[in-house]
């Protein structure tokens, strides 16, 4: 009588060690072993089926011998579901397509493209097929995960790039005079509080700065508006951190600010004042008291201001986003922005290897909103319209 028990045992034994075909040929000879019934009694024992067990024992009456690490004589094995099923691939690429979603041919309407989606859609096409396979015959296929990327700028206007190049004009003929040329803009609101912050520092493993769990304003800190100033001949940042509101009033604030406490001594002999500005926010080209105020700046300071907006969708190009918001960023990181003590010290400590230097103040002042310009005060500017676009392009002179 065969002794299935025994044949089990061993075969738990060294299962482990052995690969597919060693495995066959192992119970194919336990089965040879074991007389009449020992491939019945092997396949119970070991749980594989007869069919693989008689094919070991013919393999291992002919002698046949596979080559060196092959398991299986060539042309063995289950084939591929794309050699089995012709449409297979074909009907996968359809459906993880860019043209997919709303296609009313197709059974994933509206749906994300997930593996398990997929395979439920290949499924309901008439294929016989796993998620796991799916994803296997995905990365054959050169897909992968992928988030979305902030590159499309929309519709460009026409005349982008030749206002690109006035900018250009202008700021190269302003360094080349010695005079100062600042680019200027509104960073990302923060809440102030033990809020969580975007990024990873190091720290010790397993001790991650504990924050709070949802993200509403704190009535007593509040928040912070970053305005800064960059300054591209130095080199330098300026950056006016307010507690109010996002006004032009507040914009024309910081950029005095610096100039009061760093462009003054730095440009003892400036007679003008050149601003690289977006076209829209605080600083827009058709805020009315953006213009109103940089002519109170024009009067009090005797500087001539020139200010170039750059066109619509346009705002990553502006000197400020990646000569200086982008290392404050990075350089605080990870750091809940607990209090605007902690806000002025982080931005002040941002510095990068090639010299860049930063000056940072809180502004405690109140700036309302909704400030009404008329007819009459905008016919007071000494503001005078560039050949070209003078919305984008204009110089104030000082009214005295």
């Amino acid at each position: 009588m065969v002794d299935e028990a025994a044949i089990g045992e061993r075969f738990r034994a060294l299962a482990g060690e052995l690969d597919e075909r060693r495995r066959r040929l192992w119970a194919a000879a336990e089965a040879r072993s074991a007389g009449r019934g020992g491939i019945a009694a092997a396949a119970r024992a070991t749980g594989m089926s007869e069919e693989t067990i008689r094919r070991g024992v013919r393999e291992l009456e002919s002698g046949v011998r596979l080559g060196p690490g092959r398991v299986r004589r060539r042309g063995g094995g289950r084939k591929p579901l794309t050699e089995t099923d012709a449409t297979l691939l074909g009907d996968l690429e359809r459906l993880v397509g860019d043209d997919t979603r709303g296609d009313p041919e197709l059974p994933l309407r509206w749906t994300a493209k997930s593996v398990r989606n997929l395979a439920d859609g290949l499924r309901l096409l008439g294929h016989r097929v796993h998620f796991t396979t799916v994803a296997k015959l995905l990365r054959d296929l050169g897909y992968s995960l992928q988030a979305n990327q902030k590159t499309r700028e929309g519709s460009s206007h026409p005349d982008r790039d030749a206002q690109f190049q006035r900018i250009n004009e202008q700021v190269g003929a302003a360094l080349q005079a010695g005079q100062p040329v600042i680019s200027v803009d509104t960073k990302k609101k923060e809440l102030v509080g033990d809020f969580k912050a975007a990024g990873r520092e190091l720290r010790p493993k397993g001790s991650p700065t504990p924050v709070r769990v949802h993200d509403f304003k704190d009535p007593e800190l509040g928040k912070a508006i970053p305005y800064g100033v960059y300054d591209l001949a130095a080199d330098s940042g300026w950056v006016n951190v307010g507690i109010d509101h996002d006004t032009a009033q507040f914009a024309v604030a910081s950029i005095q600010g610096w100039w009061e406490q760093l462009g003054h001594e730095r440009y003892p002999n400036a007679k003008s004042l050149t601003i690289t500005a977006d076209c829209g926010g605080s600083n827009g080209y058709r805020t009315r008291l953006w213009k109103t105020e940089l002519q109170r700046l024009a009067d009090e300071s005797g500087l001539t201001i020139t200010v170039c907006h750059f066109p619509p969708g346009t705002s990553k190009w502006n000197k400020i986003e990646h000569r200086l918001f982008s290392f404050i960023s990075q350089n605080w990181r990870g750091k809940p922005l607990i209090s605007h003590k902690v806000i002025i010290s982080l931005i002040a400590a941002t510095s990068t290897r090639t010299g860049l230097d930063v000056y940072a103040q809180l502004d405690q002042h109140t700036y309302p909103k909704n400030v009404k310009v008329s007819d009459e005060q905008l016919a007071t500017l000494n503001l005078q319209g560039d050949p070209f676009h003078p919305e984008w392009n204009y110089t104030i002179k000082p009214n005295t």
